[in-house]
């Protein structure tokens, strides 16, 4: 496993500088064996066979279209913050510089199927939100499962949230966090941070959000639930 520490640039205004974002980056998934089949080996009877899902009901038809399209809107009276990004896509080396070890990164994301990551950030006064939508190629949903796992696990690390944070609602182990202490740097003022962890489907949603006033559980969520609720 690569221990790491991502330099992320916050962009919150005009008094606004950088701060450090430690991450844990990907574990290659393990060769998978051949399981056994998931439907039944002799065809049902037709009367006995399930209707498909329609395009509402099935979550792959939306993430295999456009996956920006399933980022939330920027919202009024805000201001989308390019610094990263001109069309909301993160290619999968400008998301593995974010590691401290971008190349080791970059392998590991290969091994784990990282298909691609829709990004949108934007600016509220001196408060910065950021989105990742990261997609997973795998068809068992290992991949999007074990990145929200790591990067959960990365918050009881010095410089993070240090805490296990609160559960999601309307997520399966999606969790939200409220850091104990802001970033405090020479020449500027100090930086608080809240996140945003879960997956669904091929899907693994990170939320970060800074401030330099203090943030309430309330301010995470909120954002959080929504963009679930896009996914």
């Amino acid at each position: 496993m690569i221990a790491a520490a991502a330099l992320l640039g916050v962009v919150g205004g005009v008094a606004t500088g950088y701060t450090v974002q430690a991450e844990r980056p990907p574990t290659p998934l393990p060769p998978l064996s051949q399981p056994d089949l998931a439907y039944p080996k002799k065809r049902l009877p037709a009367d006995q066979t399930p209707e498909p899902l329609s395009a509402a009901e099935d979550r792959r038809v939306k993430t295999d279209g456009d996956l920006r399209k399933l980022l939330l809107p920027v919202p009024k009276g805000a201001r989308e913050n390019h610094k990263f990004t001109k069309d909301n896509w993160l290619s999968i080396g400008t998301y593995s510089e974010r590691f401290s070890t971008p190349a080791d990164t970059f392998r590991a994301f290969g091994w784990s199927g990282l298909r691609r990551v829709a990004h949108r950030a934007w600016d509220e006064g001196d408060r910065t939100y950021i989105i990742n939508l990261v997609q997973f190629r795998d068809a068992q949903e290992l991949g999007a499962k074990r990145h929200m796992e790591e990067q959960q696990n990365s918050m009881l690390r010095d410089g993070m949230a240090q805490n296990v944070g609160s559960l999601l609602e309307g997520t399966e182990w999606g969790r939200y966090y409220v850091f104990d202490k802001p970033v405090r740097r020479p020449g500027y003022p100090p930086m608080y941070a809240t996140r945003a962890i879960a997956h669904r489907g091929d899907v693994t949603m990170d939320i970060f959000a800074y401030d330099t006033r203090p943030m309430s559980k309330k301010d995470i969520r909120t954002i959080a639930e929504r963009q679930v609720g896009m996914l």
